[in-house]
C-alpha cells in the first residue's frame, strides 16, 4: 500500500485555534460526528484535546444518517454553543447546502474541513486542499503503471493546506474578519454563484 493521507489527527486542533482567532468570545464549542466514520473517533479525541487547551467547552453532537442533522443542530441550539465544528466527512460533504441552511437558521457560525462547504454557504473551512493531493497522486499512479512497486513508494503525509471564508455568510452573520485571518486566507469567496466557474477550471481567485 501507499498513497497520500487524505486527514491529519491534528487537523481539528488547528481548525479551533482559527476559529478563535476569529471569535475569541467562544466559550461553548459544538462538534459534529458521524459515528458512522471510524476516522471520526481520532477527530474527536484531537478535538476534546484542544478545546481543553483553550480552555473552551466542547459539546459532541452524533449523527448517524442524514435524517439526524436536523436534530443534531437543534440539540446545538439547546446546548447554547456559538461555535460549530464539523468535522471532514463523505456524508456532510454530500449534504453541505442542508448543512450551511441549519447552521445560518440557528446562526451558528460554523468551521468546515472542506472548501466546498464554504462555497455551498458555510463560512470557513480550513483542511486539506484535495486537489492538491489528486495532482500528486497521479504522479503516484504514473510511476506504478510504469513499473514501481507500490510497497516501494513512502505514503506521503499532505503538503497543502486552505483557509476559505465566504464573505456573503459573515456579513449575514455580522462577523468581521481580522486583519490577521484576511492575511492568512487563501481565498475569500464574495459571490459563491458567481466564483463557481472559477473553481470549475482549478482557478483561485478573490472577488471583492
Amino acid at each position: 500500500m501507499t498513497g497520500i493521507l487524505s486527514g491529519l489527527d491534528s487537523l481539528p486542533g488547528e481548525q479551533l485555534q482559527l476559529a478563535l482567532e476569529l471569535l475569541p468570545g467562544v466559550s461553548r464549542i459544538g462538534l459534529l460526528v458521524n459515528v458512522s466514520n471510524p476516522a471520526h473517533a481520532v477527530f474527536r479525541r484531537n478535538a476534546e484535546a484542544a478545546s481543553a487547551s483553550f480552555a473552551r467547552k466542547l459539546v459532541p453532537v452524533e449523527v448517524r444518517v442524514p435524517d439526524d442533522l436536523d436534530a443534531a443542530f437543534e440539540a446545538m441550539v439547546r446546548e447554547r454553543v456559538d461555535l460549530g465544528l464539523v468535522l471532514p466527512d463523505a456524508m456532510f460533504l454530500s449534504w453541505r447546502r442542508r448543512i450551511a441552511a441549519l447552521a445560518t437558521a440557528a446562526r451558528l457560525p460554523t468551521m468546515y474541513g472542506f472548501h466546498e462547504h464554504v462555497e455551498d454557504g458555510g463560512l470557513m473551512s480550513y483542511g486539506i486542499d484535495l486537489r492538491e493531493s489528486w495532482r500528486r497522486g497521479a504522479i503516484y499512479v504514473d510511476k506504478i503503471l510504469k513499473g514501481a512497486k507500490p510497497g516501494d513508494l513512502p505514503v506521503e503525509l499532505p503538503t497543502k493546506f486552505e483557509l476559505v471564508i465566504n464573505m456573503k455568510t459573515a456579513k449575514a452573520l455580522g462577523i468581521t474578519i481580522p486583519p490577521l485571518i484576511w492575511e492568512r486566507a487563501d481565498e475569500v469567496i464574495e459571490d459563491p454563484q458567481r466564483d463557481m466557474p472559477d473553481r470549475l477550471y482549478g482557478l483561485t481567485r478573490l472577488r471583492l
